[in-house]
């Protein structure tokens, strides 16, 4: 639905709280569920929020989310500049509709990424329109200047990890000065980001590690962070005996060839294990880059045929794909929470997974829940999966206790009832200050 088409009525009946239903509008610039953790956040998150009983109405733009039923989805689309399969694009003229279309394209043709700031433009606007329409605004992770404008109700946000740390990751891999010097052009819009961070009301975030990591890279003084984390769909993420295990199979999701999926190490790691064990294999959910370091060490070790890249699958097939392996791992240099450990481990599929950012917080005790190794280390990740390969009764005894963790800790029923209660803080801090200035 365009936004021009939707109006959002107030919602009558009470919350599962027994308090008053809130009128809720989630933002998220970009909102693909099957391409990074962003869109999943937005599905699940206001999947769970309806059926509390709240109104959910989702502002985005391209890709679109997915939604599952109850919740509505305005678009405000961008020119959308990187879709596929013609990314970077020149826009016709007749597809100009104001400044902030030109804007886009300008930082976009000198090197740097238009989306957050473009997007909270757009949705200030938008706002602006439909004052009173809605209770709290939700800001999935755009942190754009426009959101900092009266919204005409309180201003919630969510910083999953700052982009600072991709920022120093990518850096750290870039290869020669001018590489280094696109990095930091593209990587721009962080400054306005930790600019715009400052100045919030409230900020949540998905774990303790990302909290202190938004506190030391954005400079939010800590008492304005709040951690409510998030989870996995445990009713699809779940076992089934039926799904045969395929000896050998190794799964990882790796929606990106970034330095921080860490992906280039589990290429390594496969590389040593397969001269021990010619049968394991690596299924990646995920695109196959043509070029670029996990390009190179495919073509170095010569696993092409090892590795097999897969995307566009739908959800029960790729909940088949982790059933059907041995072992699910995660091997990024960082992670600000892990959805893939949390999915793989309530699949009951033993995970092998780095100690990189929040993933112990998700993945628990090394050799209670998972086997844990140090990030970027290709020999500690080829010794554990060899370990895990290897001996069928720690197999079972970690992917139960991976499920049972799952089932305890990280659901999202439990990260929509967290978010509720900030959202009704932020609604009574809101009601204090007018009622501040009022005297």
């Amino acid at each position: 639905m365009t936004a021009e088409a939707m109006v959002t009525s107030p919602f009558v009946g009470s919350a599962a709280d027994g308090d008053r239903p809130l009128r809720i509008a989630l933002l998220t610039y970009k909102g693909n569920p099957f391409c990074g953790g962003q869109g999943v956040y937005v599905r699940h998150l206001s999947r769970e929020l309806v059926q509390l009983g709240h109104s959910v109405e989702v502002v985005g733009a391209q890709p679109y989310p997915v939604l599952d039923t109850g919740a509505s989805l305005t678009e405000l689309p961008s020119l959308d500049l990187y879709r596929s399969p013609d990314p970077f694009r020149t826009p016709k003229r007749d597809e100009y509709r104001d400044w902030i279309d030109a804007v886009e394209v300008a930082t976009m043709w000198t090197g740097g990424f238009p989306e957050p700031l473009t997007f909270s433009l757009r949705a200030r606007r938008h706002l602006a329109a439909r004052a009173g329409d809605f209770d709290v605004i939700h800001d999935n992770q755009t942190l754009g200047y426009g959101l900092l404008a009266d919204l005409g109700a309180p201003l919630v946000t969510t910083i999953h990890h700052p982009i600072t740390v991709d920022r120093k990751l990518d850096l750290d891999a870039a290869r020669g000065r001018m590489k280094r010097a696109s990095v930091r052009r593209w990587y721009g819009f962080t400054r306005m980001q930790g600019r715009v961070a400052r100045r919030l009301p409230s900020v949540l975030t998905v774990s303790g590690s990302s909290k202190q990591e938004i506190a030391q890279h954005l400079g939010v003084q800590d008492e304005r962070i709040h951690v409510v984390h998030i989870g996995a769909d445990t009713d699809l993420w779940s076992p089934d005996p039926s799904v045969a295990e395929v000896p050998g199979r190794i799964v990882t999701t790796s929606s990106a060839d970034v330095p921080l999926k860490g992906l280039v190490y589990l290429v390594e790691a496969l590389a040593k294990l397969r001269t021990e064990r010619p049968e394991a294999h690596l299924v990646v959910v995920g695109k196959r880059a043509a070029q670029g370091p996990v390009a190179r060490a495919l073509e170095t070790y010569g696993l092409q045929d090892a590795v097999r890249f897969v995307k566009g699958i739908t959800d029960a097939e790729l909940v088949d794909l982790y059933r059907s392996a041995q072992i699910a791992c995660v091997p990024s240099l960082y992670e600000g929470f892990s959805l893939p450990a949390a999915e793989a481990m309530a699949t009951g599929t033993p995970l092998v997974a780095t100690t990189g950012g929040a993933i112990p917080e998700v993945a628990g005790p090394d050799g209670e829940t998972c086997l844990a190794v140090p990030p970027g280390d290709a020999g500690a990740l080829a010794a554990a999966l060899g370990r895990v390969l290897g001996d069928p009764q720690l197999r079972a005894r970690l992917g139960a206790a991976g499920r049972e963790r799952v089932l305890t800790r990280f659901t999202w029923a439990a990260a929509a009832k967290g978010t509720v209660a900030h959202y009704r803080a932020a609604i009574e801090q809101a009601a204090a200050g007018r009622t501040r200035r009022a005297r």
